[in-house]
Order: C-alpha cells, then structure tokens, then sequence
C-alpha cells in the first residue's frame, strides 16, 4: 500500500508571473499525514537564458542575489520541462495512491505554474491543497506567534522549512 498523501512542491521560477514566467528549479517531498517523509525528488529546468536575464530583476532579486546567481548557474546542467514533469509524475505513480493532495507555502502559486507547464502532473493532482500559509496568517495575526523560517529561495530548503512550520503550529493542537 502506498503511505504518501502529501506532495510537498517548492518552485523557483523567474518570477511571479505564470504567464510570462517559468520554472527553474523543482523539489518535491512525498510525506503522510503525520508529517513523515517518505521520498524527495529535486530537478533543475533548463530555461531560455534571454528570458532569465530580463525577468530576474528588480528589489526582490536584488535582496536574493546569491540565490539568484546559483539558480543562473545551474541552468545548464537542467532538463527540459516535460522531462521534469515525466520524472515527477514517476515519482508520485511510484509513491502516492489515488489521492495527492498538494502541500506547501502559497501552494496555490506554485500550483498556477504547475497548470500551465505541467499540465498531466497537474490533472493528477487533488483539487484541495494544504498551504501553510493560511496557518501563518492565523497564528501571526490572531495569536501574535510568528515561526521564523529561513528564506534560502531554493526548492529543498523551502519544503523543509514549510514541513517545519507546519509541524510548529501543529504542537499548538496537543
């Protein structure tokens, strides 16, 4: 029996925009619903370097210039996106059942990316999400607890920190 029902995504893109925007970096944590993790899957996406150039500027990539700079050098050692999204979907058919329910911070940006380039990974996924930040939102404003995540913008270390987040928040229902 499969145990994953979480698919825990963090993307690095070039910016916000799903429109003019695209994917760099991809990470992935399958866990249950009790926060373990049971696989991850990283990959770098090969992106158009004209396009990374003119849409990674601005205060954001300036305040993340490190961040930005390696996402810059890895791109060429990255595969395409369907490559990605074939590896992905391999990846939850090996590990998750039926139901896979998206889970991150601002999930539903991430998931807005994910509709337009990886359209079957997308069909695959359930409609419901678990976004982390809703919990924030909650905690912060409501209970002035506020959980201090590092800000690396990289995938894998992203996922970690939202798994740990969650987990925070979670030790507040026992």
């Amino acid at each position: 029996m499969k145990k994953a029902k979480l698919l825990w995504v963090d993307l690095e893109m070039t910016g916000l925009s799903p429109v003019k925007d695209r994917i760099l970096e991809v990470a992935a944590i399958a866990t249950d619903m009790k926060l373990n993790e049971i696989a991850r899957y990283e990959a770098v996406v090969k992106v158009d370097e004209e396009l990374m150039k003119s849409r990674m500027v601005g205060d954001f990539w300036d305040k993340n210039h490190t961040s930005r700079d390696a996402l810059i050098a890895q791109n060429q050692s990255g595969k395409a996106i369907s490559e990605v999204e074939g590896e992905i979907i391999d990846f939850v058919g090996k590990y998750f059942g039926k139901t896979i329910y998206l889970a991150g911070n601002s999930i539903h940006q991430d998931r807005k990316f994910i509709e337009r380039e990886m359209p079957e990974l997308d069909k695959k996924l359930h409609y419901r999400m678990l976004d982390v930040s809703a919990w924030k939102i909650y905690f912060e404003n409501a209970l002035n607890k506020k959980f201090a995540k590092p800000e690396n913008h990289r995938a894998l270390d992203d996922i970690n920190g939202s798994i740990e987040e969650l987990k925070w928040y979670l030790t507040f229902l026992k």
